[in-house]
């Protein structure tokens, strides 16, 4: 109740800010607006901050915050008028904070997130007998599944048009690990997108300027609001981006862990329901796998190790003696490859191409040993602009950081835990992840070589490698990565990585 109390104090107080230039007699207000049909969704645009907005969208922000529900119409207004400038950030925020402590309902949301993708260009794709799917992570440590997944897909009969976006904090960004290749271009005109996909199958990309604007400033506001956490407004964020790729089937990796955005497998749930309730809804077929993120994803974290370690699943094993890759990169762990093999088979049967998971997960692992997703994905990068023999020359290194070290196992026994957490901090600390979205990132730089629980290990055995531009940098993370791991007498339970799997179903109020 005082938290609430605080809130509305703090709505009433913005808008008194609203109000106090016509209370104090401000020079321009009542001046340099349009007036007319086109002028604005209420009839007016105003010029200056210190004019008197629109009161319109002052009572829907008293709406919210009474708990009310809004009309399609006016939520579609609200995110139409902030797009164009029309609302300050400081009403914006306070109608932020409204759903934040008052949820909203699943039509809310619905509106909310069309209108926030019809606030941009949406992709558009020619006829074409494939389907087109992407996948969506929420977020982790290691989460790597992106770059074989994409072209695995692409050989499996899809075109993946696969928009991704950068870390921030300890995850780490789909784009941040492609830019650590040599001439790779993650910024693409939306003409050259529909292209590649057309034309090889699959595109890792950035999201154009133009591509759903709502939720780049939504987000801006949102992160520095306190709001994030909010599951409405997640839902939005996520799926205006996807339904803007018009794709035909989706899944999407919801993490909940020490290292995940959802902490509990209760708020994953949550979060997968909403999602996937919703996404069907828009005409997406859509699944949500929940998985658990306590421990790293594979045996690398840091973006061009994690690049090695994707090039290194889908090279079929025992590599073939064309490939330079595997001799030097880090074994891919297994669950890597099961995750990467989980993506595929849902969509296989989501878009009818299988009759059931296990027949759609032996598709996926015969056709990624059969060698033809590698060759997939090298065309991928040279049709982004990626300069193969710096790629390849790259690749044959054991390092490309200046200092590596060994984190060497105080005792003999089991790795008992692995932090995804405290790896993603020292990642961030070495450099390789960012402290604000401004951050210039060192791509070389990470943990790879990974124990993962379960796994034995005797004293004085490497738990993992750290990667750092110099000495004083790599023992400072081989200070902090210890309290990383345990090591116990016996090892321990094995924890499934998939813990559920949401199809749509009904939902309350979010």
């Amino acid at each position: 109740m005082k938290m609430k109390y605080t809130v509305a104090v703090l709505l009433l107080f913005l808008a008194a800010m609203a109000v106090m230039p016509a209370l104090s007699g401000c020079p321009t207000a009542g001046r340099d607006r349009a007036h007319g049909p086109g002028a604005g969704i209420w009839g007016c645009l105003p010029a200056r901050l210190c004019q008197v907005w629109p009161v319109n969208f002052l009572s829907l922000i008293e709406a919210k915050r009474e708990g009310q529900t809004l009309e399609p119409a006016q939520v579609k207004a609200i995110v139409a008028a902030f797009t164009a400038g029309q609302i300050p950030d400081y009403q914006m925020a306070a109608f932020l904070m409204a759903v934040y402590f008052r949820g909203l309902q699943p039509a809310e949301v619905r509106a909310l997130t069309l209108a926030m993708r019809d606030s941009g260009e949406v992709l558009r794709f020619p006829e074409d007998p494939r389907p087109l799917v992407d996948k969506h992570s929420t977020g982790g440590i290691g989460d790597k599944v992106s770059l074989p997944l994409s072209p695995l897909l692409a050989c499996l009969g899809f075109r993946v048009p696969m928009i991704s976006g950068r870390g921030l904090g300890i995850t780490g960004g789909t784009l941040d690990k492609m830019d650590s290749i040599p001439g790779f271009q993650t910024l693409l005109p939306t003409g050259r997108i529909t292209e590649i996909v057309q034309g090889v199958g699959c595109v890792m990309c950035g999201q154009t300027a133009s591509m759903v604007p709502a939720d780049k400033g939504l987000y801006a506001l949102r992160d520095v609001t306190g709001t994030v956490p909010s599951i409405p407004l997640i839902v939005a964020s996520i799926l205006s981006k996807k339904l803007a790729e018009n794709l035909d089937a989706l899944v999407i990796d919801v993490k909940f862990g020490c290292a995940a955005f959802m902490p509990t497998l209760e708020k994953a749930r949550e979060l997968a329901r909403a999602l996937a309730t919703l996404s069907n809804e828009c005409g997406v077929n859509t699944r949500a796998l929940i998985t658990n993120m306590d421990t790293p994803l594979g045996r690398t974290a840091g973006n061009w190790l994690e690049v090695k370690e994707s090039v290194a699943c889908l090279t079929p094993q025992p590599a073939s003696p064309a490939s330079r890759i595997t001799h030097h990169a880090s074994p891919s762990a297994t669950d890597l490859r099961d995750l990467t093999l989980a993506c595929a088979a849902h969509l296989l049967v989501q878009t009818g191409k299988a009759p059931s998971l296990d027949a759609a997960r032996q598709q996926a692992a015969d056709c990624l040993a059969s060698g033809r997703p590698l060759t997939k994905w090298n065309e991928m990068l040279a049709a982004q602009g990626a300069d193969l023999a710096a790629y390849e020359r790259k690749l044959a290194l054991d390092h490309t950081a200046p200092v590596v070290m060994g984190l060497k196992a105080p005792g003999s026994g089991f790795v008992s835990r692995c932090d995804a957490r405290i790896v993603g901090e020292v990642i961030r600390e070495l450099g390789g992840g960012r402290l604000t979205k401004d951050s210039v990132l060192n791509y070389d730089v990470g943990v790879d070589a990974i124990l993962k629980p379960g796994e034995a290990v005797q004293a004085g055995d490497p738990l993992a490698r750290i990667h750092a531009a110099d000495r004083s940098a790599a023992e400072a993370a081989c200070v902090r990565l210890k309290a990383a791991f345990d090591i116990s007498a016996q090892p321990p339970a094995a924890i499934p990585l998939i813990a559920e799997t949401i199809p749509a179903q009904a939902s309350g109020g979010l």
